[in-house]
């Protein structure tokens, strides 16, 4: 059994590699490496920016949440695919555009063009909160791939949170967002195919829907309630936070950076179909993954194993093999957007930008390429010092980094009165409302801590920016 999974695993490897040396070869300037030259295509585009976007929450943390709470996660479907929506019909193309116009490659290019800054204030709290946020992110990724190695080949964590890191670090540095996108492409789709075969074949495996119904109920009946067994402020305050999770799209640079690496109009037109389709596929098998769970492996002292588990004694070996391979991917393919986006930070937006050094294509590329072998390296050494719950982990970073970006992005395209001004205390309000809601445990005791920090960093940008107008004016 682990004889056939290692086969597939080193042949999926080697696939992921030759992506890298493909790209490295058309990867010649900055732009190149960080936006591939602006010319990613509708499936590439909606397919890579969602799986970037997606994670081992959506396999192993959506299945395990699901496992725990039973119907009641299902309010995280909706909350996901409204998020895709803000992003694809509100951002993606306005931003594309806009990016294009200003030659902006990074986030923070995209804040100083709009606000013509020239004190770089915007830049230097873009890439402060962009590099802590980051490095947690990528860290509880790392994490997750020692949690699937051990539980699938019970290899300990040490040897493959180091092994599966340097896989990313390589094909990561070759070819830049050119080699992100396509290997994202390729784990996006294998993601999808596990998690609907896995759904599917648990479901027909406990008799369709109606068997399930029956065999779930003996096991724990609360799972098939709407409220999964919480009182209603309980269940009301974790419904909107899993609502509110979509409101953390619109500011994650390494999912918003891939509209800005599209090719044409069309592009975002077939994408935000093609992005549909998929995050409701996903989402939609997970949750029924992990209701199937209960019934099939009832009491689970890890409830973010179950995918790992339930693919290895449902499926045949060969499909169990590429099922899991899937897993590895869903990491991977986040791991090395982020990585690229923490790079993009350092190499362009620190040394190029704010301390002007003037440098060749082939000395910009070289920073970039040493960044994202430090940092990952940083990374897996977080990674190694404890292991955390994944799920909660990557909500925090996700939150940090929506709540700093997301208003600001959104005002920045629909507004003119946005302020300098404005735009720092919102990214800041944003930030540090998301750090005191999580250290103080209110994001447990009340509500999700991107709600709260997301609607404060709106009011400060509107507030401020009235202010500072008026004191203009």
């Amino acid at each position: 059994m682990t004889g056939t999974i290692a086969v597939v695993f080193i042949l999926y490897v080697i696939a992921m590699l030759g992506i890298g040396v493909w790209t490295s070869r058309m990867t010649r300037s900055p732009s190149d490496f960080f936006l591939a030259d602006r010319s990613l295509k509708a499936w590439v585009t909606a397919i890579s920016s969602t799986a970037s976007s997606e994670s081992a929450w959506a396999v192993l943390g959506t299945v395990g949440l699901a496992y725990k709470d039973g119907l009641s996660a299902i309010w995280f479907l909706p909350g996901c695919l409204l998020g895709y929506l803000i992003n694809w019909l509100f951002l993606a193309e306005k931003l594309r555009k806009h990016s294009e116009e200003n030659h902006a490659i990074t986030l923070p290019d995209y804040f100083e063009n709009h606000f013509d800054d020239k004190s770089h204030i915007l830049r230097l709290i873009s890439v402060v909160i962009i590099f802590s946020c980051m490095m947690a992110y990528v860290a509880a990724q790392f994490t997750a791939i020692g949690k699937t190695f051990d539980a699938i080949f019970g290899i300990p964590h040490v040897l493959s949170i180091s092994v599966g890191g340097a896989i990313v670090l390589i094909y990561t540095m070759m070819g830049g967002v050119r080699a992100v996108a396509w290997t994202d492409f390729a784990q996006g789709i294998i993601m999808v195919l596990g998690l609907v075969i896995l759904s599917l074949v648990a479901l027909s495996s406990l008799g369709g829907f109606s068997g399930m119904w029956v065999e779930v109920g003996k096991v724990s009946p609360d799972t098939l309630t709407w409220m999964g067994g919480k009182s209603t402020s309980a269940f009301f305050g974790s419904m909107v936070g899993l609502l509110g999770i979509g409101l953390g799209y619109p500011g994650q640079p390494h999912v918003i950076t891939r509209y800005m690496a599209a090719k044409n109009t069309e592009a975002i037109k077939k994408g935000t179909w093609i992005a549909l389709g998929w995050g409701l596929m996903v989402y939609s098998s997970a949750i029924l993954l992990g209701i199937c769970g209960q019934a099939l492996f009832p009491g689970l002292e890890d409830p973010e194993h179950l995918f790992p588990k339930a693919a290895e004694q449902l499926l045949p070996t060969l499909l169990t093999a590429v099922v899991l391979t899937g897993v590895l991917a869903a990491i991977m393919s986040t791991v090395s957007a982020q990585i690229l986006v923490a790079a993009s930070t350092v190499a362009h937006d620190v040394y190029s930008k704010i301390l002007k050094r003037s440098l060749s294509h082939e000395k910009i590329l070289l920073v970039s390429r040493a960044t994202i072998l430090l940092l990952g390296l940083g990374a897996m050494l977080i990674a190694l010092g404890e292991t955390r719950v994944i799920f909660w982990f990557v909500l925090f970073a996700w939150s940090g980094l929506g709540a700093s970006f997301g208003p600001l992005i959104l005002f920045t395209l629909y507004s003119k009165k946005v302020t300098r001004q404005g735009a720092v205390a919102g990214m800041l309000t944003g930030f540090l409302t998301t750090l005191i809601w999580k250290v103080t445990g209110l994001s447990e005791s009340v509500i999700y801590e991107l709600v709260p920090a997301f609607l404060f960093a709106a009011l400060a940008i509107y507030f401020v920016s009235k202010a500072t107008t008026d004191e203009q004016g």
